[in-house]
């Protein structure tokens, strides 16, 4: 059977901002002892939003810890207290400038459970309405529009690689696939 890990000793290595680094030393049953380095995250948010033409916002953005562009979907942090789909509104108003004025819920996931808590919760919302964009001072990006269909080919070659767009593409695929086969 598999055992719960006890941590016997914690040490915080960094807090900033976004993060927390924390380095614990768990004991397994057995006797058995181990080091594992936690970055603790507050969640995050994202937005899968169909507009009225069947288009599907994007951002694209540098990203400095893949040194890459990456076209994802619009997506941010939960502050503090929070509701998550509140924020995740939120986030599409800032970066895309559009309204949502509801969001469903699709589905929740740990983004790399191997070394992180942070989670990341998916919502769906169609026909939002225009707005004005309101980025944060250091927020550079670019809104790209784009079908489902074509998202998904993207995902195939390579193209969209970020793992919240993938999730949520794939769970709005699946939703649409069900829906289908109910009519």
């Amino acid at each position: 059977m598999i055992s719960e890990e006890r941590i016997i000793r914690s040490e915080k290595i960094y807090e900033g901002k976004v993060v927390t680094l924390s380095c614990h030393t768990v004991e397994l049953d057995g006797q058995r002892y181990g080091k594992r380095e936690v970055v603790e995250h507050a969640g995050g948010c994202t937005m899968v939003a169909l507009c009225e033409d069947g288009k599907i916002p994007f951002v694209k953005q540098y990203r400095i810890a893949t040194k890459k562009y990456l076209l994802e979907l619009p997506a941010g942090l939960i502050e503090h207290n929070e509701n998550p789909m509140k924020a995740a509104i939120r986030e599409l108003a800032e970066e895309t400038g559009l309204v949502a004025e509801s969001a469903e819920f699709l589905l929740e996931a740990y983004t790399s459970p191997g070394f992180t808590n942070e989670k990341i919760h998916i919502f769906y919302c169609e026909n939002p309405t225009p707005g004005e964009m309101h980025l944060d001072e250091t927020e550079d990006l670019e809104v790209v529009y784009m079908d489902l269909d074509e998202a998904l080919r993207m995902i195939k070659l390579g193209e969209i690689i970020d793992a919240k767009t993938i999730i949520g593409l794939y769970a709005v695929k699946e939703m649409r696939d069900a829906n289908e086969q109910n009519h």
